[in-house]
């Protein structure tokens, strides 16, 4: 049945609301989420508050005879109601609440108006118009599973991020809908990775917001710069029509790349508000949410002081996942790692700050690792500390970095890393072999003679598992 477009909500149609309610409990239970008494005429209030009072208390619908005696209504019973009937009541009562809350928003409205008060009337206004009702009911397991799996394999199957190595440890990529986490220290590159990741998905013409509450959106714009033509960043202004030249090529033939800076202390619903507007105004669905950073952020209008890491965090950290699932994106953010991360070449969860509330929540938390002898051989290394689609807890990737045009790429297919990784594996293993007591330490035949094997001098203190060292005294090579 099409919907109603009269939207002169008087009695009759009202009454028509409720009756139809009280044939179907199901129905109503849905419409409850949303049922005002207040909403309906005067006439009917006192009929609206007996049934949603009746129902709350005694989990079940009064008769007609019942709600009739006690509040002298007219309510009569439409009969056996049809599933196209009760599908129209629910699109038409949903656009009534709505309205309706509407109409009372905007005359309350008009009293804080006069007194200047403009937030408060906003967000009475916010809060009419996100009015609706719960329409998905979720999924029904047995019911045709082919096609279920399909729709999985289509329309939520994992986006690649554009390192073969971390999608083959991830089992293909991230998944829209998600939480996904980097972690660092600070200066670890927790931004350039996330701007690496929005380069990525826009060349393959996915929509990218990137969000800073840190950086400036000049600063971030500057580096993706870089990113995109390979010039460095201490040449850009030295090359303004070369850059913008190849900026406008390349976008011509990507995905949307939107950076906007917000303060710091915003709230998942300030995004979720930005994003709306960001959709309306230039028609483009957003595909990837990148935030640049989790910890900058506050909880919805709850009263946590920022001090209070692990409930602030954990907050936001729901608020967020949410949010990811309900516009279905690729959704990527940050995290800091604590002071003592520092000298770990491998992480775990007490090394992030504000402890297990983000790890709880993400879906994957990936850490940084770097060091400035790592940066001068042109590499990052991270580990997946937290997966739910895989195995892979506690791999490590090695990725490429570039310092000129800040490009963090795959080392899989990159011969001189393979020759690289022949002679040394990765820098961890390479530590702990040298590292281990009654280990022979080899002479790197590349050091400096006058400087030793500066390798081998490295001793690291074992506590457990896990190995400390300076690898800023390595041999840059």
């Amino acid at each position: 049945m099409a919907t109603r477009q009269n939207t002169d909500y008087g009695y009759d149609i009202q009454k028509v609301y409720l009756e139809m309610m009280m044939t179907d409990a199901e129905t109503f239970v849905r419409c409850q989420t949303v049922f005002n008494p207040l909403a309906f005429d005067r006439r009917l209030q006192e009929a609206a508050k007996f049934l949603d009072n009746y129902v709350s208390e005694h989990n079940a619908m009064p008769t007609f005879d019942m709600i009739n005696a006690a509040t002298k209504s007219d309510l009569k019973d439409p009969g056996q109601l049809k599933e196209e009937h009760l599908d129209w009541l629910l699109l038409e009562f949903e656009t009534f609440s709505r309205h309706k809350a509407l109409e009372a928003a905007i005359l309350k409205g008009a009293d804080l108006l006069e007194k200047g008060e403009y937030g408060p009337v906003e967000d009475l206004v916010k809060k009419a118009v996100q009015i609706g009702l719960q329409k998905d009911l979720g999924t029904d397991y047995w019911k045709d599973p082919k096609a279920r799996l399909e729709a999985i394999k289509d329309n939520n199957g994992q986006v690649s991020t554009g390192w073969a190595s971390l999608d083959k440890k991830l089992f293909g990529g991230f998944n829209r809908g998600e939480l996904n986490i980097f972690a660092g220290g600070s200066g670890a590159g927790k931004s350039l990775f996330l701007a690496n990741l929005g380069v990525n998905w826009a060349s393959i013409g996915m929509n990218v917001l990137y969000l800073t509450l840190e950086l400036s959106e000049n600063l971030v714009s500057m580096r993706v710069d870089a990113m995109v033509t390979d010039i460095p960043t201490r040449d850009i202004f030295k090359n303004i029509d070369d850059v913008e030249m190849k900026v406008k090529m390349i976008g011509k033939k990507s995905g949307a790349f939107q950076v906007k800076y917000m303060p710091s202390g915003k709230t998942p619903n300030d995004i979720r508000s930005y994003i709306k507007e960001y959709e309306i105004k230039t028609g483009k669905k957003v595909d990837v949410l990148l935030i640049d950073y989790l910890d900058l952020l506050m909880p919805n209008g709850a009263k946590v002081s920022a001090e209070n890491l692990f409930i602030k965090d954990k907050y936001v950290s729901e608020e967020l996942r949410n949010l990811a699932m309900e516009l279905n994106t690729v959704f990527v953010t940050a995290a800091q790692l604590n002071r003592g991360a520092v000298e770990e070449i491998e992480f775990d969860h007490s090394h992030i700050s504000g402890g297990l509330s983000k790890i709880q929540t993400a879906d994957n938390v990936i850490g940084i690792f770097t060091s400035r002898a790592m940066r001068e051989r042109g590499r990052y290394q991270i580990q997946l500390m937290k997966t739910r689609s895989s195995s892979g807890v506690g791999a490590k990737v090695d990725l490429e970095f570039d310092v000129d045009s800040l490009r963090i790429r795959d080392l899989a297919e990159d011969d001189d890393y393979q020759e690289f990784n022949k002679r040394k594996s990765t820098i961890y293993d390479s530590l702990k072999r040298t590292s281990t007591p009654g280990a022979q330490t080899e002479q790197d035949p590349n050091a400096d003679p006058a400087q030793g094997d500066t390798v081998g001098k490295i001793r690291a203190e074992t506590d457990s598992t896990k190995l400390k060292q300076f690898l800023n005294n390595l041999d840059p090579e």
